[in-house]
């Protein structure tokens, strides 16, 4: 009887070997499954995170393309904007240049007329009329006249023609106005060619 008994238990000793064997080998197998699983999955998201991290960059290029070419547009557009906006303002410079003249004369026949003859004194109001309506036409254009008398004298705006000391007068103001100047939209077109005053002592003829 003991030995049946001991014969039985290794029986089922080596039964439940077997058993335990076959469980640990099917774990086995099925962790390697799994592990072979995770390792293609893994694979597929480091291959969706290459792929959306290539279309992330593709998307900051293009939005930065995007935006540096709408900055160029913008930069075309404010120069042609500026450009056009140059020529509406100095497209006059010459014609302006052009009448300049006619002003002057006008001007010298107004300082000509004799204020105590009736018939001179009727062409002066005529003559003055004129010379107001051609001066505000010129200045609805953005035409202005520079007259410095008895200011500084400002060498980008004024042409010194002659020097001369006057008693109680500063040095560098202009003292006559031999020609009136005129300027186009902020643009000199002709300088005011004045006389100016000089200090006492002062040899301006070298």
């Amino acid at each position: 009887m003991t030995n049946e008994s001991t014969d039985n238990r290794s029986a089922e000793e080596i039964l439940a070997d077997e058993i335990v064997q076959q469980a640990e080998e099917q774990v086995e197998e099925q962790f390697e499954a799994a592990a072979e699983n995770i390792s293609e999955e893994q694979e597929k998201i480091n291959e969706l995170e290459l792929a959306l991290s290539v279309a992330q960059a593709t998307v900051s290029d293009q939005k930065d393309s995007v935006i540096r070419a709408k900055a160029e547009v913008d930069n075309v557009r404010r120069r042609a904007a500026q450009d056009v906006e140059k020529a509406r303002k100095f497209a006059l410079e010459k014609f302006a240049a052009e009448l300049l003249p006619t002003v002057d004369n006008l001007e010298r026949a107004i300082a000509s007329i004799d204020a105590e003859d009736e018939k001179q004194k009727v062409i002066g109001e005529g003559v003055e009329l004129t010379l107001q309506g051609l001066l505000a036409g010129l200045d609805k254009f953005g035409i202005k006249v520079i007259d410095p008398q008895d200011q500084a004298f400002n060498p980008e705006l004024h042409q010194a023609m002659s020097m001369q000391e006057v008693e109680g007068v500063a040095p560098n103001t202009v003292i006559a106005v031999m020609q009136k100047g005129y300027e186009l939209n902020g643009r000199l077109v002709r300088p005011a060619m004045v006389m100016v005053s000089k200090a006492a002592g002062v040899d301006t003829s070298a």
